[in-house]
């Protein structure tokens, strides 16, 4: 029997090789079958009830943390997973793994910074790429990411789902949990989401990321990419999860 995998510490970044994305990804596909037929809208072993679910995402018995999301990414615009202005002449592509300890404090910690003095000055757009390699906790994270990308808010559940990370792998991210984070979004159709993150549509461009990430060799979680937009970029080489020097001047390199 294989080895659980270490705990990370706070600010550390997850390693994972390109076997381990692949096996997550096979992992994903299996579970995903496994919860299509579920009748009710939170599906799986929520205890809520279709009945109990908002229908649209507000600030009102919110997740911790949701009002200062707001406000982080408000009038900033999103279109799928890219954050930002789609006329930036610099794009940051991240991978990122949602119940990531590493990715957490990187978010936390780094990106409200980089938001707010180049994302939403025009300067920087950033392209999210959601992987799931950690384990059973990291795929319907990533699959409720893209569906929350679908209408255009899918930072938004990323950053409310980091404010509340659970424990790895200890099934903290259930039904349950997925829809308080929706209904925690000001403006998310809830059902919706809850409906479209087991659609082909969202395992096919899951599947997408988990190549991106296999043929970039991606090392761990977070891991970014730097440069002008519509090229790859240069890799950030970061000293810890919450290196906010390494990006500022990865930033400034690119800086046409």
């Amino acid at each position: 029997m294989a080895a659980p995998p270490p705990v990370a510490r706070k600010g550390a970044r997850r390693r994972a090789s390109p076997k381990v994305l692949l096996l997550a990804a096979l992992a994903g596909l299996v579970l995903v079958g496994a919860v299509v037929g579920i009748a009710l809208a939170v599906g799986g072993n929520s205890s809520s009830s279709a009945a109990t679910i908002p229908t649209v995402g507000s600030l009102t018995n919110a997740l911790p943390d949701a009002a200062a999301v707001q406000r982080e990414f408000a009038g900033i615009p999103q279109k799928g997973l890219v954050l930002g202005s789609a006329k930036a002449p610099l794009t940051m592509v991240e991978y990122i793994d949602l119940q990531c300890p590493g990715c957490r404090a990187f978010e936390t910690s780094v990106a409200p910074s980089i938001v707010s003095e180049f994302v939403r000055a025009g300067k920087l757009k950033i392209e999210a790429r959601p992987l799931a390699f950690i384990g059973p906790d990291s795929i319907p994270a990533r699959q409720a990411m893209i569906a929350a990308s679908q209408q255009n808010r899918a930072f938004n559940f990323a950053q409310i789902t980091y404010a509340n990370q659970g424990t790895e792998n200890t099934g903290w991210l259930n039904d349950d949990m997925i829809a308080q984070i929706a209904a925690s979004v000001p403006g998310m159709k809830v059902h919706d989401l809850l409906s479209a993150r087991n659609s082909s549509t969202v395992k096919k461009q899951g599947a997408t990321y988990d190549q991106q990430g296999t043929a970039d060799k991606v090392p761990g979680t977070p891991t970014l990419y730097v440069g002008k937009s519509g090229t790859k970029g240069t890799v950030v080489n970061l000293q810890s999860a919450t290196d906010e020097q390494s990006v500022v001047d990865a930033i400034a390199q690119a800086t046409p």
